[in-house]
């Protein structure tokens, strides 16, 4: 049977590392908790695992917010289902999981971005979810490539 756990503790969010490495793998696991831990104060990030008999098979991480553009919505920062349990269901079972926390908390949508050359990983979202795809995301790096150490 599985389950949806929030992760609060530093414990806890390092169980998670070698899942979201799989995503994020260009990142070290103390960077990694850092980074959790310092987004959950300052921009009330908020980190679920889905377990699957005891074990964690995938991980999803938001932050609620308010723009002019959304209003008030939830921003998907990371999803990753781990690589040998993909195309059961667990990634949906998290996004729906985040739907229904929007829902309960009073935010009118759900918004993400995703890779340009993940194109299966976009059929998901547009034809199992119902996401629609509404733009583009630009990013513009002000970090010399060198000493960077976080994308």
């Amino acid at each position: 049977m599985s389950t949806v756990k929030e992760l609060r503790s530093q414990e806890e969010i390092e169980t998670a590392f070698p899942i979201m490495r799989q995503l994020r793998n260009h990142l070290e696991e103390k960077t990694y908790v850092e980074l959790v831990l310092e987004a959950q104060i300052k921009e009330q990030y908020r980190l679920f695992a889905l377990y699957e008999n005891d074990k964690i098979v995938a991980v999803i991480g938001f932050m609620p917010m308010i723009t002019l553009y959304n209003g008030r919505f939830i921003w998907i920062c990371d999803l990753v289902t781990d690589e040998k349990q993909r195309s059961i269901g667990y990634g949906e079972k998290l996004l729906r999981h985040v739907e229904q926390w929007a829902k309960d908390h009073k935010y009118h949508s759900v918004a993400l971005s995703s890779g340009i050359q993940r194109t299966t990983t976009h059929r998901f979202y547009e034809e199992k979810m119902d996401y629609e795809r509404v733009s583009y995301v630009y990013q513009k790096s002000l970090v010399d490539t060198e000493h960077k150490d976080v994308q």
